[in-house]
């Protein structure tokens, strides 16, 4: 079966689907609206099916509709990556990477692998972009992203997923606290401290995690704030606004008055 649609034909109608209005798609694509308009219905002709169900108020997707802006959207992502990828060529480049990673595997994951990577592969270009864990999934799965770095034990099932770092956790103190590894015993021993931890809106996964850590000690913490980064956890631990836990891995990090004990759990 043979369709007369154009490239064109697929914006137009990604605009009004994201949009759902004529006139303010009109506006973004900078056509006349009853232009926008001839395009869509010509789609729909070319195809047969309905995308809009049209209202005096409001314009609705059909099922069809909610369909091909998946669809599209994802075809539309995956030819721009391929011309990107051309032009790279023209460039004397053989291609690129999009990464995406969370804070803590720029500490020394990422690091040593783009260093071997690029001795291997100098004319690919790697580009990186710090996200949490469920934008990388959506932006893997959108094709937005080619490789994501995530603290994740499941991803869907359109996605691989392979381990390349397992870790334990640390405790961060005010550098001079009363408690070190010399007399540390348990975290049993913070019961009534207050905890500076990981939004669970970053990583409810990685979040739940840090939980299981306190419900194996038989205690739930006293959480004084939230936050999304490593360096604001660390600059209120040095202030003494609570402790925090962290991956090990965020230990190597300097220049704060803080101190780090390892959690064997």
């Amino acid at each position: 079966m043979s369709y007369q649609i154009e490239l064109r034909h697929m914006r137009y109608f990604l605009a009004v689907a994201e949009e759902l209005h004529f006139r303010k798609a009109a506006e973004r694509l900078f056509i006349s609206q009853p232009g926008l308009s001839r395009q869509i219905k010509v789609l729909e002709e070319a195809l047969g099916v309905v995308l809009f169900e049209r209202h005096t108020r409001k314009v609705v997707l059909t099922k069809v509709g909610e369909y091909l802006k998946i669809e599209f959207s994802a075809q539309i992502k995956m030819l721009s990556h391929t011309l990107e990828n051309a032009k790279m060529l023209q460039d004397g480049k053989q291609g690129a990477l999009k990464i995406g990673y969370v804070g803590s595997a720029m500490q020394e994951v990422i690091p040593n692998l783009l260093l071997n990577f690029e001795k291997k592969h100098p004319n690919i270009l790697c580009s990186l972009k710090e996200i949490d864990n469920q934008q990388q999934l959506e932006a893997l799965l959108s094709f937005s992203l080619d490789i994501g770095f995530v603290r994740l034990e499941r991803v869907p099932r359109a996605l691989e997923i392979k381990p390349i770092l397992k870790e334990n956790f640390c405790l961060v103190l005010p550098k001079d606290h009363e408690i070190d590894e010399s007399n540390f015993k348990s975290l049993r021993q913070f019961k009534e401290a207050s905890f500076i931890l990981f939004d669970a809106q970053y990583s409810a996964s990685y979040h739940e995690k840090v939980m299981q850590i306190f419900d194996d000690c038989g205690f739930t913490p006293l959480n004084s704030h939230n936050t999304i980064h490593s360096s604001s956890i660390f600059k209120l631990v040095e202030n003494k606004f609570g402790i925090s836990i962290v991956p090990k891995s965020l230990a190597q990090k300097r220049g704060h008055k803080i101190k780090f004990i390892e959690l064997d759990m």
